[in-house]
């Protein structure tokens, strides 16, 4: 694609989380970017994705708009996440095809790997079975859109490049503990339990399960570099490349926000899938990409934020 200078780019979720550090990114890049509002153009509805790229006329489409939560609200919410990420992405890239948009950059979600994926995940392997049960609708619904991706690019000719990100964090994430994921949620138990003298703070699962943990200015320049780059079929994975299990993160955020109290570990309640850890090595390749924010650094700029935004 080359240089995005000048480039007018849509970024759908623009407001959001990941979303407002793209749109930072790619500014910093010189691009024009449009950010579009769920009040004004609601991708789930008919029409509404049609509308917005009439209107927008955009070089580049950057799709991050989704609807999206931890373990508890995938389980809660299986049908909604399922149709409203789907329609929000179908509807885009079709909205895109009848335009001739140039560019499309979707972005899905490690949920879209087979539960039982050798560590660490490879592209190839995507298909080689049933995501996990508690974020398969979500996880499959957002892989569909690599599906249309390919079939567009091979009917249609159409540049469509998919990523898959692993889990973010950093300042801005949502700790709303309906609708959070892991990182945020440990934090805000564990300051809860601070603030109210609590002697002790249950954890869902088994802490045997591990996650692999991004920053989201990482993540940013991922997206940005792999918009600017990249232009090829083949789904490329985004992440650091390490993984932590959920008893040691516990117990890493407990001793970085100074909690004394014990930790207690809820068999009762899912784990989700047993191991996640991507092979990063075809961003690098294709587009340059690394990681290089260190873990623990960037879990202490989330906790500071945290701190010095929550209402007490």
């Amino acid at each position: 694609m080359g240089s995005l200078e000048g480039r007018r780019i849509v970024v759908t979720g623009g407001a959001g989380f990941l979303g407002n550090h793209v749109v930072q990114d790619l500014r910093a890049r010189g691009a024009i970017v449009a950010i579009p509002r769920k009040a004004h153009y609601d991708l789930v509805e008919p029409g509404a994705a049609e509308r917005l790229v009439e209107e927008e006329s955009p070089d580049i489409v950057v799709h991050l708009a989704a609807r999206v939560g931890g373990i508890g609200a995938n389980r809660d919410n299986p049908g909604a996440f399922f149709y409203d990420n789907l329609m929000m992405g179908v509807q885009l890239v079709e909205a895109c095809r009848r335009h001739k948009t140039p560019k499309v950059v979707t972005v899905g979600t490690i949920c879209s790997y087979p539960k039982l994926t050798p560590v660490p995940f490879r592209e190839d392997e995507l298909w080689d079975g049933y995501p996990e049960e508690t974020n398969a609708p979500y996880g499959l619904a957002k892989k569909m859109l690599l599906v249309q991706g390919q079939a567009y690019r091979q009917q249609y000719g159409m540049n469509v490049i998919h990523l898959l990100p692993v889990n973010l964090y950093g300042p801005g994430d949502n700790f709303d503990p309906g609708s959070s994921h892991v990182i945020p949620a440990l934090i805000k138990k564990f300051q809860d339990a601070q603030d109210g003298g609590a002697p002790r703070v249950e954890v869902w699962g088994t802490g045997k399960a591990s996650r692999e943990f991004l920053y989201v200015e990482d993540a940013a320049s991922a997206i940005s570099l792999a918009t600017e780059r990249y232009d090829g079929a083949e789904p490329v994975n985004i992440g650091a490349g390490f993984e932590i299990t959920i008893h040691d993160l516990s117990q890493l955020i407990a001793r970085k926000m100074g909690y004394s109290g014990e930790v207690v570990f809820d068999h009762t309640k899912p784990d989700g899938q047993p191991r996640r850890c991507l092979d990063t090595s075809r961003a690098e390749r294709l587009f340059g990409f690394r990681a290089t924010t260190n873990f623990e650094e960037g879990l202490g700029r989330t906790i500071e934020w945290y701190r010095s935004t929550r209402t007490k």
